[in-house]
Order: C-alpha cells, then structure tokens, then sequence
C-alpha cells in the first residue's frame, strides 16, 4: 500500500466510526411518541413513504421541474456507483472493459448533471438565497470525486489524486450534508409513522 492508500483508509474509517454513532443515537431515540388517537396503518405508511411517496408524480418539487429531478437522480446514481467502485479500486480491482466503458458514460452524464445543478444553484436567486456554503461544499466535493473516479478508470497513474479527492470527500461526509445518505432513512420511517398514525398515508381510494 501507498501513502494514499493510507490516507484513504483513514479517512474512510473516521468517516465510519462518525456515521456509525449517528445511526446508534437513532436506533436509541426508537419511534416517535404520538399522543393522539391512532387511526391508520403505520406499516402500511412506512413502505408508502419509502415507495409511492418518492414518486415524482407524488412530490410537487419534482413534477413542476422534471428536468432537475432527472439531473439528481442521475447525479446520485453516478455517486451510488462511484461509492461502490471506491473499495474495488481501493484493492486495485478493475471491472470488465466493457463495464468500464459504460460507467465512464454514466459518471460522465452524472458529473455533467451535478454541474448542472450547481449552475443553478448560483443563478436561479430563490435557490441561491435557499443555500448555505454546505450545499456549494458539498456539490463540488462529490461531483469532483465522480469526475477523478472517470479519470481513473481511464489512467490508473490518476490515483494519487483519485485517492486524495476521495479522502477530502470522506472526512466531509459526515461534518455536512452528505450524512443525509443515513439520515433520509430515518426522515422517511418517521414521516411515514406520522402519517400513518393518523390515517392519511395510504390515501385511501375514492
């Protein structure tokens, strides 16, 4: 192993050791404590709100601007992949030359798109007022990462960067807004328990 290797592995195991006491402060606190009168199916909620309630044609933000929907779907499936080609890389693993190929397009179309979102982001002023130096942080850092992990698959002498950027991205995951990838699991649980205590979640059919 090199330096960078070292590095990465540090990072990734601070990076853990942070995600993991949040997910053990979750686990303590349990499901929420609702007083009122239960009304609905609370498991039947949780499963909706995993599924039919992601649904763009559920979420007003995504039906009204469908094009910057697709763009973050396509971003977090190229941050999904680049994740997972992390640890294979790590242990100097190269996928097939036909994968290869076809996630350098993907991470380019995904890396395009987080682009995309940071340009509106810094133009469109009701996003721009909306926004906080996380959310510009953490764009860049991840689209980056996504652009190096590309460069990678292409030059295996890009690793020296490749694994720098990954460590800058896995010592931030956890300070900023990128610990939502945890932290959606347990906003989307407890909106379907409160939906579902009180019977609105499913909608019931007409």
């Amino acid at each position: 192993m090199t330096w960078y290797h070292y590095l990465a592995a540090g990072a990734f195991l601070l990076c853990l050791i942070s995600l993991l006491s949040h997910l053990i402060r979750l686990v303590r606190l349990g499901a929420p404590n609702d007083y009122s009168r239960r009304r609905g199916n609370v498991g039947s909620a949780i499963v909706f709100s995993f599924l039919g309630a992601m649904s763009p044609a559920k979420k007003e933000s995504a039906y009204l601007h469908l094009p910057t929907y697709t763009a973050g779907l396509l971003y977090h499936i190229g941050t999904f992949v680049s994740i997972a080609l992390f640890f294979l890389l790590f242990f100097n693993i190269q996928p097939a030359a036909w994968i290869r190929w076809g996630v350098i397009g993907l991470l380019a179309v995904s890396g395009l798109s987080g682009v995309g979102i940071l340009v509106k982001r810094t133009t469109v002023k009701k996003l721009r007022l909306l926004s906080s130096p996380d959310d510009y942080i953490s764009n860049i850092l991840v689209t980056v990462f996504q652009f190096l992990t590309l460069v990678l698959l292409i030059q295996e002498a890009f690793a020296p960067f490749y694994f720098l950027g990954a460590s800058l991205l896995l010592l931030y995951f956890p300070l900023g807004k990128l610990k939502h990838a945890l932290y959606f699991f347990a906003a989307r649980y407890h909106l379907g328990f409160f939906y579902g205590w009180r019977g609105i979640w499913p909608a019931r059919k007409s």
